[in-house]
């Protein structure tokens, strides 16, 4: 499995120290990426980590904003949006949400690849705002 920011990667762009838990949290950010840029065409090396410095730059700022968001929501795991009451301490997740809830993937991380040109046809998901 590909991780694309580090905790240095993290600290940069939110401007504050990584916390303890950081690549875990890293680790899941970067599968919710691969989910968004599934059809993406960006030239890849051996690592599969992008060639490109400016899609790889792109690709590491959507990670942390992921990160971020996820850390934010308190929902490092991107369940919230299944249930109507969440809640990490001690564990309580409630009943299923028909409702909908805060998006799977953070805005600002689609936006970033969205503007790298990594997600041309992306269409954001505003209801939730």
């Amino acid at each position: 499995m590909v991780v694309y920011a580090t905790a240095d990667d993290y600290a940069a762009y939110t401007d504050k120290s990584a916390p303890a838990g950081i690549d875990a949290v890293l680790r899941r950010a970067s599968e919710r990426i691969d989910e968004l840029l599934i059809g993406a065409v960006y030239s890849t090396d051996d690592n599969e980590m992008p060639t490109d410095p400016k899609e790889k730059d792109a690709i590491t700022r959507a990670t942390c904003a992921q990160a971020a968001w996820s850390l934010a929501l308190g929902d490092p795991y991107g369940v919230a949006s299944a249930f109507k009451d969440v809640q990490i301490g001690s564990v309580r997740l409630g009943g299923r949400n028909t409702e909908g809830g805060p998006p799977r993937h953070a805005p600002d991380a689609a936006r970033i690849l969205h503007v790298a040109g990594l997600l041309p046809g992306y269409a954001f998901d505003t209801t939730a705002w």
